[in-house]
């Protein structure tokens, strides 16, 4: 079945501004009981990967002290092992934050997360350590901080505050596809059409590249009804409606010159959804 995870986070501008907050050196209390207030608390899924049992224990520790103290819904994964940690991540296994050492026996931290990227572009790395050497080539391979040990409970919690924020941004209107080339995050206002081929779902991005990822289209347009800009003009098909260049009793023609079919008599429906959704987003210029 088709992996697709989301969740629809009702005010953006809110996230902005606490993101802001936080970049600005204010409290994460403060951040957090502001956005209880108008935010969604999402599930965030965290993997610990250290040799040192010491060093698991005490950052395990402060993520369920944070978690007690801000309730965040949050599930930890622990792993003493590079080797276990890209095993159980080839077979599936999804997380937003990754903490990981990078000096460990065997493969190092560096060298996990260049393999981690070969498949996963969307988990947010976190690297630990005691020395600054690796610290500009952990940003090679997309690390979103280099966090020092001893880890110290306020810098934990401010650094929580920030990536669980941006987790939370990176949900608000996406989706997860599980795909041939990996796990990848689409965001939905660039998705401009999705069709079906068999069991394949085609997802057609803005940029031209074409995601497939196993499921059925009834399955993807139940997980799309909250999203009023998505249209299912056709069974083979669901559109975005701010692509829409085009429409005839025929096709819906999009930005990118696809033709979606309309099926017989259904084109004075289909005109009337496209043009409702027009009138409330103010996009009609009446001559």
């Amino acid at each position: 079945m088709i992996d697709i995870i989301f969740r629809h986070i009702k005010s953006c501008r809110t996230d902005h501004i606490l993101l802001t907050l936080i970049r600005n050196g204010y409290g994460v209390k403060g951040v957090i009981s502001h956005r209880e207030k108008g935010m969604v608390v999402i599930m965030i899924r965290i993997a610990l990967c250290d040799d040192d049992v010491a060093v698991l224990n005490e950052i395990k520790g402060l993520l369920n002290r944070y978690r007690e103290t801000y309730h965040q819904e949050m599930v930890l994964e622990e792993f003493q092992s590079s080797l276990e940690l890209l095993s159980e991540m080839e077979k599936g296994l999804c997380v937003d934050i990754l903490f990981l050492d990078i000096l460990m026996p065997g493969e190092d931290g560096i060298s996990v997360a260049r393999e981690i990227r070969q498949y996963n572009d969307v988990v947010k790395i976190i690297f630990l350590t005691s020395t600054a050497e690796f610290a500009v080539e952990s940003y090679t391979v997309g690390a979103y901080f280099y966090q020092m040990k001893p880890v110290r409970e306020e810098s934990l919690f401010r650094l929580l505050g920030s990536v669980i924020l941006e987790c939370e941004k990176l949900k608000h209107r996406s989706v997860i596809l599980r795909c041939k080339s990996g796990i990848t995050r689409i965001h939905l206002e660039k998705l401009v059409y999705c069709e079906v081929i068999g069991r394949t779902l085609m997802f057609h991005m803005e940029d031209g590249n074409v995601l497939e990822s196993v499921g059925s289209m009834e399955e993807l347009c139940s997980r799309l009804e909250p999203y009023e800009n998505f249209l299912h003009p056709h069974r083979s098909f669901l559109i975005n409606m701010e692509y829409i260049q085009n429409i005839t009793y025929k096709a819906i023609t999009m930005d990118n010159q696809a033709e979606i079919p309309v099926p017989h008599g259904k084109c004075t429906e289909i005109k009337n959804k496209y043009l409702d959704y027009a009138f409330s987003r103010k996009q009609i210029l009446v001559l």
